[in-house]
């Protein structure tokens, strides 16, 4: 019996574990934006006390695209309309895709899943690129501009448009699947749990939608227009919107649990929010960085920088990563927001931190790609 009893529990700690891991993006990729289905923005790589720039790529124009990690290689878009790969290694450009050199990639970041790249154009062209060659696989043209990120789950590619739908594609061939319409833009990126996905609005709508069929499942009211995406952890989601608060609510109860306001600057969440360790980490365009309890909604600490932050943060360990319009990358504790290191770009960041593989990797507005490590 007590054999039996040591087996049982040593199973259970051991599914505890991979439901954990399933949180964090993998050591060795970040294939999306914010690392996972789920927009954890934490991944479970090791990254040095004190990183070092390991090489620059000049991609073209600004970059507002977050960088996505597979295989050893980089992928992110510019506002050229360039989706570029780099070899994660040396910074080598491997390929370039021309998506729209009218309209240009703006903050769609790619996805990479069963060997294709996905990124939206400011067109309201959803690509599907092969991530081997840089060649075109598919195409789906909506009616608005894309600045949703695409987020691949099963064999369903979710995105968001400015003409005010969430699309779900089949991933392999871009076929239509379904289309859910809301009240307003859709700017945000879903995060995806138990087969529904997550997304505040510009209709100030708070939504669930089912992958499989499109059906509307969860709707909270949010009280406010809502650009960042939110972050999820277990039976919970965390976000900021445009009426200067971060909200928490419980997908299980359909209630809100807490809304957060810093007591003296009141200003728009743009950054979309990371939950790591039970405290949620936010940037604002107050110039600061917030992290706040996650059980109670309460402040724990801010770290203010010299410009808004519309980067959203990235973790590894007990260290969190964001950028800011002020150009710089900083690291700062997860426990007390003390800044740890920081490094100057010169340009504005308003792209988020990718991790994987021992490496941070952002691109800025003068469209410089950074790899640290």
């Amino acid at each position: 019996m007590r054999i039996l009893r040591t087996w049982l529990l040593a199973a259970a700690m051991l599914a505890l574990g991979s439901a954990a891991a399933g949180q964090s993006a993998p050591a060795d990729a970040w294939p999306q934006f914010r690392g996972t289905a789920g927009l954890s923005g934490v991944s479970t790589s090791q990254l040095p006390d004190e990183p070092q720039l390991l090489w620059t790529l000049e991609a073209g124009e600004s970059i507002d695209s977050s960088a996505a990690i597979a295989d050893g290689v980089v992928y992110v878009g510019t506002y050229s309309g360039t989706l570029v790969a780099a070899d994660l290694e040396t910074g080598e450009q491997r390929w370039t895709y021309e998506a729209s050199k009218e309209m240009g990639i703006g903050e769609s970041s790619p996805a990479v899943s069963n060997g294709l790249v996905y990124v939206g154009d400011l067109a309201g062209v959803l690509h599907a690129v092969d991530a081997e060659t840089g060649e075109a696989a598919w195409t789906y043209q909506t009616d608005g501009e894309i600045k949703s990120s695409p987020v691949v789950t099963g064999d369903v590619v979710l995105i968001g448009s400015y003409d005010a739908h969430l699309y779900g594609l089949d991933a392999g061939t871009g076929e239509l699947i379904w289309k859910f319409e809301t009240l307003n833009y859709v700017h945000a990126t879903p995060a995806v749990v138990d087969g529904v996905a997550y997304f505040g609005g510009c209709d100030e709508v708070f939504r669930g939608v089912r992958v499989s069929d499109g059906e509307e499942v969860f709707s909270v009211p949010a009280g406010a227009y809502t650009a960042a995406s939110a972050t999820t952890s277990g039976n919970q989601a965390y976000f900021g919107t445009f009426n200067n608060e971060v909200i928490g609510v419980d997908l299980a109860s359909k209630e809100q649990l807490w809304r957060y306001e810093h007591p003296q600057r009141h200003f728009p969440f743009y950054s979309s929010a990371m939950s790591v360790d039970g405290t949620i980490v936010i940037g604002g365009r107050d110039r600061m960085v917030h992290g706040i309890d996650q059980a109670t909604g309460e402040g724990r600490w801010t770290f203010r920088t010299r410009a808004r932050i519309d980067s959203s943060p990235a973790a590894a360990g007990d260290r969190v990563f964001i950028g800011s319009g002020d150009g710089r990358l900083y690291m700062l504790d997860l426990e007390s927001g003390e800044n740890l290191w920081d490094f100057d770009t010169g340009a504005p960041l308003s792209a988020s931190p990718a991790i994987a593989d021992g490496k941070i990797v952002i691109g800025s507005q003068d469209g410089v790609l950074y790899c640290f490590g």
